[in-house]
């Protein structure tokens, strides 16, 4: 798995789409560990182990994230949101 250049591509997916972007950062400070602006890298991200783990169930080990997973995931979330 790359060591994380899809991350770019996935927020730019992310920018081209300005109605996600409420969601995503509801999403970024939902995942982010309590306590997040007391570390570095002083950034709302995902712990990594955690991350790793969720990636690795969802692609396997050796595929790196779409960035069109990440759209669609900020989709359900907004969905769902309204939903529940």
């Amino acid at each position: 798995m790359n060591t994380g250049g899809w991350w770019a591509h996935a927020a730019l997916a992310v920018l081209r789409r300005p109605s996600l972007w409420g969601v995503a950062l509801s999403q970024a400070l939902r995942l982010a560990p309590a306590g997040w602006w007391r570390r570095r890298p002083f950034l709302p991200v995902p712990d990594p182990s955690y991350l790793r783990f969720r990636l690795e169930t969802q692609y396997g080990s050796d595929h790196d994230p779409e960035p069109d997973d990440v759209v669609t995931y900020l989709h359900w979330c907004r969905t769902f949101r309204h939903v529940a």
